[in-house]
């Protein structure tokens, strides 16, 4: 048995189970549930893909500043490291947490949960409590946040040094894109309905 909470009247619509067509509430007729032919399959290569442009743009540097004949590179990291070295222990915390372990805690654990349905045709042990973890720590994830302040920066800054975008700044900008392609690909009542079929 399948609850779905309607997101417009509140009412517990029960159905069988998470059906190949789309669920209605009972009441209002808003849509609870479309189906999507290979979510997981999609949602699983998408979050591959979000994890290598990741491992890319943590890997490299994100700009380079050119000033007085100066280049001075940063990477995500350092960045996170000179908040840290100026005292500003708050802001970097906040960075850290809403852009690198939010997001690194999506991608492994929407990996971890996907892979063995998809490969091996049975969840992942403690797959539920992992899926919990993900949507309690989705709200937490501001990629995008980061990256329109540092396009504000940027605008800032233009005006005193020639900024450099780097290899980093481009695969930060892809993955913002991939991980939300991923999310929306992703239906959570059927995943929980896989989930407690194959528990």
């Amino acid at each position: 048995m399948t609850i779905l909470a309607c997101p417009d009247c509140d009412l517990l619509n029960r159905f069988p189970t998470v059906t190949q067509r789309t669920h209605i509430c009972l009441r209002c007729g808003a849509v609870l549930y479309r189906h999507r032919p290979d979510s997981i399959d999609r949602s699983l290569a998408l979050t591959c893909a979000a994890l290598v442009l990741f491992i890319i743009s943590n890997s490299f540097p994100f700009l380079a500043m050119k000033s007085g004949g100066f280049i001075q590179q940063t990477t995500l990291i350092s960045g996170i490291v000179e908040l840290w070295r100026q005292d500003l222990y708050a802001l970097a915390a906040v960075v850290m947490l809403t852009c690198l372990a939010v997001p690194l805690t999506q991608m492994t654990g929407l990996l971890y949960i996907l892979a063995p349905l998809k490969w091996a045709n049975r969840p992942a042990p403690r797959a539920h409590r992992v899926f919990r973890l993900i949507l309690h720590a989705t709200p937490w994830g501001m990629m995008e946040v980061f990256m329109l302040g540092i396009l504000v920066a940027l605008v800032k800054l233009g005006k005193m040094a020639t900024i450099v975008p780097g290899i980093s700044a481009f695969s930060f900008v892809v993955l913002i894109f991939v991980m939300a392609w991923a999310v929306s690909n992703l239906n959570p009542a059927e995943l929980w309905d896989r989930l407690d079929r194959r528990r």
